[in-house]
C-alpha cells in the first residue's frame, strides 16, 4: 500500500505565555515515536502563537512558532486544515484572555476539527463556550477555581477525558496518556504497545486514574476510618458537614472521632477541616479573580470578615495580602523571563 493512502493525522499546538513544558514535549515526543514505529510520518505538526513570535514556558524555554493564529484561522478552509488543535498552557491561564482565540476554536470545532488542551487548557476551551455541558479534565491544582469559574463544565479530577471530539488533559504525564489513547484509536493496541516500551513506561494508565496519590499515601495515614472521615470533609468544602453529620457518616461517636484524629493528625477534626477549607480558598485566591467575599462563601464561611480572620491565622497574611503576594511573584518572573 503506498504511505499516502495510510491514515494521517496533523495536529496544531497553540502556545499560551508560560506553558507547561512536560505535557507539551511529552504530547509531542509520543507521536514523533509513534511515526518512528510506524516508518511514515503518521501525525505532523506545527506550532503556533498568536502573532507567530517565540512564546516562553513556564520554565522560561522560549519555543518558536510556525504560524499565527491570522494563518491558522486561514488554514481552516484550505488544504491544510488540521485535524486536531491543542491548547497548551500552564500557569496564570486566568490571565489569558482573548477573544480571537475564542472564536478561532469555536470556529475550529465547528468545522469538525477536534480541540482539546493539555494542563491547565480546558480554561481556555472553556472561555471559548466549548465546555459547557461537557466532561473535562484539569490539573488538580486548578480544579477548584474552574469549577467555581465555569459551573456549566462537568470538570473531573481525572488524567483526561474525551467528550464530543473535545480533548482534555491534567497535565504532567497525562499528556502522554491521552496521546496513547489517540495512537490507539488511529492504529490499534499493538502501536501503542510500542510506543509505551520506547517511552519505558510499563503501563497505559486509563482516563479515570487518580491524578494525586491516594490519601493513604499523601498523608501517611492508615486508619481506614479517618481516611472516610478526610474524604466525606473535601467533598463537602462549600457546605461543611457537622461533627455529628460525619459521625453518622462513618458510624462513630463523636468522642471516637475526636480521639482518632488526635491520635493520627495531632489535631482536632474541626482544626483539620478548617485547614482543609483555607487551603481550597487559597488556591482560589491565587488562581482566580473571584471577589474574597466569594471565596469565603465558596469554602464555607459564613462571612468575609470570619473567613479572613482565620486565613491571617493559618498563613500569617490576609487574603488580599496572599493575592497581590501572587501577582508580585508572577509580575517578577515573567519580567525576568523577558529579560
Amino acid at each position: 500500500m503506498n504511505k499516502m493512502s495510510h491514515k494521517q493525522r496533523s495536529l496544531v499546538f497553540f502556545m499560551v505565555p508560560q506553558f507547561t513544558m512536560l505535557p507539551f514535549s511529552a504530547a509531542i515526543d509520543t507521536l514523533r515515536i509513534a511515526n518512528r514505529m510506524l516508518g511514515y510520518q503518521a501525525y505532523t505538526w506545527r506550532l503556533t502563537s498568536v502573532d507567530g513570535q517565540k512564546v516562553y514556558s513556564s520554565c522560561g524555554i522560549g519555543v518558536e512558532a510556525n504560524t499565527s493564529l491570522s494563518d491558522e484561522r486561514r488554514n481552516l478552509g484550505g488544504e491544510h486544515r488540521p485535524s486536531m488543535v491543542l491548547v497548551c498552557s500552564g500557569i496564570d491561564v486566568e490571565d489569558f484572555n482573548n477573544k480571537s482565540v475564542s472564536a478561532w476554536l469555536r470556529e475550529s470545532y465547528n468545522r469538525g476539527v477536534a480541540v482539546g488542551s493539555l494542563c491547565t487548557g480546558a480554561h481556555i476551551l472553556a472561555q471559548a463556550g466549548l465546555l459547557n455541558g461537557k466532561r473535562c479534565a484539569i490539573h488538580w491544582e486548578n480544579l477548584p477555581g474552574f469549577s467555581e469559574a465555569f459551573p456549566q463544565a462537568e470538570v473531573y479530577a481525572d488524567l483526561y477525558e474525551v467528550d464530543s471530539n473535545l480533548y482534555t488533559c491534567a497535565g504532567g504525564t497525562a499528556s502522554l496518556d491521552m496521546m496513547l489513547n489517540l495512537i490507539g484509536q488511529d492504529f490499534g493496541e499493538t502501536l501503542v504497545n510500542r510506543v509505551c516500551e520506547q517511552h519505558l513506561t510499563d503501563r497505559v494508565r486509563s482516563p479515570n486514574d487518580r491524578q494525586r496519590l491516594p490519601l493513604r499515601a499523601r498523608l501517611g495515614v492508615q486508619n481506614a476510618k479517618v481516611l472516610s472521615i478526610i474524604e466525606l470533609m473535601e467533598g463537602n468544602l462549600s457546605e461543611p458537614l457537622s461533627l455529628l453529620e460525619i459521625a453518622d457518616g462513618v458510624d462513630l461517636s463523636r468522642r471516637q472521632i475526636e480521639r482518632l484524629f488526635r491520635q493520627e493528625m495531632g489535631r482536632s477534626p474541626a482544626r483539620y477541616y478548617l485547614e482543609i477549607r483555607l487551603d481550597r480558598a487559597r488556591h482560589l485566591l491565587v488562581q482566580s479573580s473571584m471577589p474574597v467575599v466569594e471565596v469565603a462563601v465558596a469554602c464555607g464561611f459564613v462571612s468575609a470578615s470570619h473567613f479572613s480572620k482565620c486565613y491571617r491565622e493559618l498563613y500569617h497574611r490576609s487574603p488580599q495580602q496572599e493575592r497581590a503576594e501572587r501577582k508580585m511573584t508572577m509580575a517578577t518572573a515573567r519580567q525576568a523571563i523577558a529579560a
